[in-house]
């Protein structure tokens, strides 16, 4: 390894390196120890993140101010909570970066953001002078690509994030789910869920997104009407309802839904409407099975409560 005598700013390597494998690996280097750099600069082990020397891909990471570097607009986080990039910013400040960024070359000089935002504003945060980068030439398919793999597998996006992405990779590059789930290496129904949920209501997945109910709640609560995802969905978040105490919500909202579907029998109708003729409010005779059922009496006050208690008694 030297210092090219030409640019300050550019470490070589002249030593053969073993394979980091096809396609992503070979873009996205793997982490290793820091290599001691001056003060303020990024310090970084640059052998490891070489691929074969004959595999046709620059041997060369550069150190670049981060002001020259912009970010990726089809980045798709949206936030980064303020724990995680302190915990970055700490990593750092006694380590380095360890995994350069990966970026393309725009005009003028700059770069433009592929994978690694997270260090980019951390390294901001720091005044950083420099931060290592490998410079890829990728299509606006493989930028964003390579950006939802590395978002995905190593910052995790919140559900609602990763589902914009998704469709973003959908919808801008004009491919089929089948193609999308192939590309980021998912299964399709995988990525099928994941879609669905931006079919919620804006308040639910700002919900999803910030972490007041989980994604297992929020997949239940797509289950039914929009009228009733809202009040299983306040449940939820005032009662800190549990994934199974939201499964049997659902389910007692979709056995209504299911027997108000039925046609009844006219016999219990007329029960129904006599009763109610009798007591001044809605009676609902629902049966179970051929020889049981439940007598439903619905009242608005407590004192239309003791009414029907007095009619029944």
């Amino acid at each position: 390894m030297s210092i090219s005598s030409h640019n300050p700013f550019i470490v070589q390597n002249n030593s053969n390196q073993s394979s980091l494998g096809r396609g992503l690996s070979s873009l996205i280097p793997k982490k290793n120890n820091p290599l001691n750099t001056p003060e303020r600069r990024a310090p970084i082990n640059p052998a490891s993140y070489f691929p074969k020397a004959n595999s046709g891909v620059s041997n060369q990471i550069l150190q670049v101010p981060p002001a020259l570097i912009q970010i990726n607009p089809y980045q798709p986080r949206q936030e980064f909570g303020p724990g995680a990039l302190e915990s970055l910013k700490n990593s750092i400040q006694e380590h380095g970066i360890l995994q350069p960024l990966v970026v393309t070359q725009t005009l003028g000089g700059k770069y433009e953001l592929v994978a690694g935002e997270r260090r980019l504003r951390a390294a901001r945060e720091l005044n950083l002078k420099t931060v290592p980068v490998i410079v890829r030439t990728a299509k606006d398919l493989e930028k964003l690509e390579l950006s939802l793999i590395e978002n995905i597998q190593r910052e995790d996006l919140n559900p609602i994030e990763k589902a914009v992405a998704y469709k973003q990779l959908i919808d801008n590059f004009n491919l089929t789910q089948e193609e999308a789930a192939k590309r980021l290496g998912i299964a399709r129904s995988s990525l099928n869920n994941n879609l669905r949920l931006l079919n919620l209501p804006e308040d639910i997945q700002l919900a999803l997104a910030s972490g007041k109910i989980s994604e297992s709640q929020a997949k239940l609560i797509l289950g039914v009407s929009e009228a009733d995802q809202q009040k299983i969905f306040h449940r939820a978040k005032e009662g800190n309802l549990t994934v199974k105490e939201v499964e049997h919500e659902v389910k007692k909202v979709k056995v209504k839904s299911y027997l108000r579907t039925q046609k009844k029998d006219p016999t219990i109708t007329g029960w129904e409407s006599r009763l109610s003729s009798e007591l001044g409010t809605k009676v609902s005779i629902r049966r179970r099975g051929h020889s049981g059922g439940v007598v439903e009496i619905e009242f608005y006050s407590d004192e239309e409560l003791e009414n029907i208690i007095s009619n029944l008694i």
